[in-house]
C-alpha cells in the first residue's frame, strides 16, 4: 500500500497550482492557523503601479455604487507538521495575513496583474505583492454518489456562467477581526488563531447552506482536502469535502431556496465522469478543487 498523507507540490502548467495536497482528509483538530502581519501583502516598489489600486477601485466604484471594500483573509503559506511516533496524525498550519477587496481588484484582478509578480518557483515570494485573497470551495458528494456543481450567473463579476463548486470566503468579520492584534498577551493570539481556524471550516459550511439551500442538518462535518491556486489571476481557493445526507433530487428541489442563489442560475448534480468532462470549464482554482477530489478518491481505493 502507498503511503498517501499530506504532500507539498508544484505541478506542471497548467491553469491551477496545487499549493497543498491532503487525500485523506483532514479534520478541524488536524488544521491549525497563525495569523500574522508578516503574511500580509508588501507593497510593490514601482509606485506608479501601487497607485493603480486605487485608481482602480475608485473607477469600479464610481461604474458600480453596489461595490463595498471588505476584509479577506490572506494566504501567506503553510507549514506540515507530523507527532514524533509513527501512529500520529499529519497536520497543517495556514499561514493568513488580512487585506480586503479593493486590493483584491487591484491587485489580482488588475489587468497589469503579472506585473505584481516576482520571478520565483516560491508562491509565497512570487506572490507578495498581491491581495491573495483565500477563497473556499466545497465538494459536496449526494448519498447516491452525485457531486455538486453551480453555473454561475453572468451578472457576476469572475467567470459569468463557468461551472464552480459552492464556495466564497472566510471571512474576518465574522469573528470580530478588522486589525492585527499587537502588543497583546500571548493567550490572546492563541484564542484568536483558533477562533480563525474554526472560521476555515464554519465559513465553508454557511456557503454550502446559502448556496445551494440545503439545511446545515443535512451535510456531514467537511475535512479540509487543500489548497488550489489558478494560474490566471493567482487566486488561491481552500478546498474541502462534504458528505450530504440527501440524494440527487432531494438537493435540487431545496436549490429554490438557496439565500445566494442570484450568483447562480442552475444547480447540477453529477456524477464523476460527467464532472471530469464538465471540469475544462471550471475557473482554474475549481479545476483544481476537482485534482483534490480526484486525489482523495484514489487514496481511498488505496487504503
Amino acid at each position: 500500500m502507498k503511503s498517501v498523507g499530506i504532500e507539498d507540490a508544484i505541478d506542471p502548467p497548467c491553469p491551477y497550482r496545487l499549493l497543498l495536497k491532503c487525500p485523506l482528509g483532514l479534520s478541524p483538530s488536524q488544521v491549525s492557523v497563525v495569523v500574522n502581519a508578516s503574511y500580509d501583502r508588501v507593497p510593490h516598489p514601482d509606485v506608479e503601479l501601487e497607485n493603480s489600486i486605487s485608481e482602480i477601485w475608485e473607477r469600479r466604484t464610481r461604474e458600480n455604487s453596489s461595490l463595498f471594500n471588505g476584509s479577506k483573509f490572506r494566504y501567506g503559506g503553510h507549514e506540515l507538521e507530523k507527532g514524533h511516533s509513527s501512529e500520529d496524525e499529519f497536520c497543517v498550519c495556514l499561514r493568513l495575513g488580512l487585506t480586503d477587496y479593493r486590493t483584491f481588484v487591484g491587485t489580482n484582478l488588475n489587468v497589469m496583474w503579472k506585473k505584481f509578480l516576482v520571478p520565483s518557483e516560491d508562491d509565497f515570494i512570487q506572490c507578495q505583492h498581491t491581495a491573495s485573497p483565500l477563497g473556499n470551495g466545497a465538494i459536496v458528494e449526494t448519498v447516491d454518489k452525485k457531486i455538486v456543481l453551480l453555473q454561475r450567473s453572468n451578472h457576476v463579476g469572475e467567470f459569468p456562467g463557468h461551472f464552480v463548486f459552492p464556495g466564497g470566503h472566510p471571512e474576518p468579520q465574522e469573528i470580530g477581526l478588522s486589525t492585527h492584534l499587537c502588543g497583546q498577551d500571548p493567550t490572546n493570539f492563541q484564542t484568536l488563531n483558533k477562533k480563525v481556524s474554526q472560521e476555515m471550516f464554519d465559513s465553508i459550511m454557511r456557503e454550502v447552506v446559502e448556496e445551494i439551500g440545503v439545511p446545515l442538518s443535512f451535510l456531514c462535518n467537511p475535512v479540509f482536502i487543500g489548497v488550489s491556486r489558478r494560474e490566471l489571476n493567482v487566486r488561491p481557493t481552500a478546498f474541502f469535502f462534504i458528505k450530504c445526507k440527501l440524494d440527487s433530487k432531494e438537493v435540487q428541489e431545496l436549490y429554490s431556496n438557496a439565500l445566494d442563489g442570484y450568483e447562480s442560475t442552475q444547480l447540477f448534480t453529477v456524477s464523476m465522469i460527467e464532472l471530469k468532462n464538465m471540469a475544462n470549464k471550471m475557473p482554474g482554482c475549481h479545476q483544481g478543487g476537482f485534482a483534490l477530489y480526484d486525489l482523495m478518491v484514489e487514496c481511498t481505493k488505496e487504503i
